[in-house]
């Protein structure tokens, strides 16, 4: 499993939200590499089937995330997403207070 946090940093609160992905409507932006923006996290909630969420050099780690799974995405880290087994997942954006 890679080494990414398991929670959010103390103070962030959600300020957005992504509307849901699925295997049809994932868009071209998100399967390639790019980050949130600077002091921004996220949070990956897979409601339905299996993700691949892929941390871009240096990392290069994976994690499988199924449904009912979470991954915490720390600021500008450089990652893209793609299915593994159709789904849907959507993606919370936190900020400090």
């Amino acid at each position: 499993m890679a080494d990414l946090p398991t929670s959010l940093p103390p103070g962030y609160l959600m300020y957005a939200r992504s509307p849901d992905f699925t295997p049809e409507n994932l868009p071209d932006a998100l399967r390639a590499g790019h980050t949130t923006k600077a002091g921004v996290w996220g949070l990956l909630r897979v409601t339905a089937g299996a993700v691949r969420f892929a941390m871009e050099p240096p990392r290069d780690e994976v994690v499988v995330a199924r449904v009912g799974d979470t991954v915490v995405i720390p600021t500008q880290l450089r990652h893209h997403v793609e299915f593994v087994e159709p789904g849907r997942f959507h993606v919370e954006f936190y900020r400090a207070s």
